[in-house]
């Protein structure tokens, strides 16, 4: 776990090792999502980049009726 502190302009700075993992590059945007009392910083991808995550997927489910 990371710890991080608010500066006096509520910016905070991602530790090197968390960028590294991530990948996160300078001018990245990451999607803030407040959930539970606490925050969460999403990296945004290109779509370019997402061609393939959902590989494997199992998509054989059963299926209601009408679809």
């Amino acid at each position: 776990m990371h710890t991080v502190i608010v500066s006096s302009k509520f910016q905070v700075v991602i530790p090197k090792e968390v960028r590294d993992k991530l990948e996160i590059k300078v001018g990245q945007r990451l999607q803030l999502v407040e959930y539970q009392n606490r925050l969460e910083f999403i990296p945004q991808r290109e779509i370019r980049e997402m061609r393939g995550f959902l590989k494997g997927l199992h998509t054989d489910l059963p299926r209601e009726k009408d679809r």
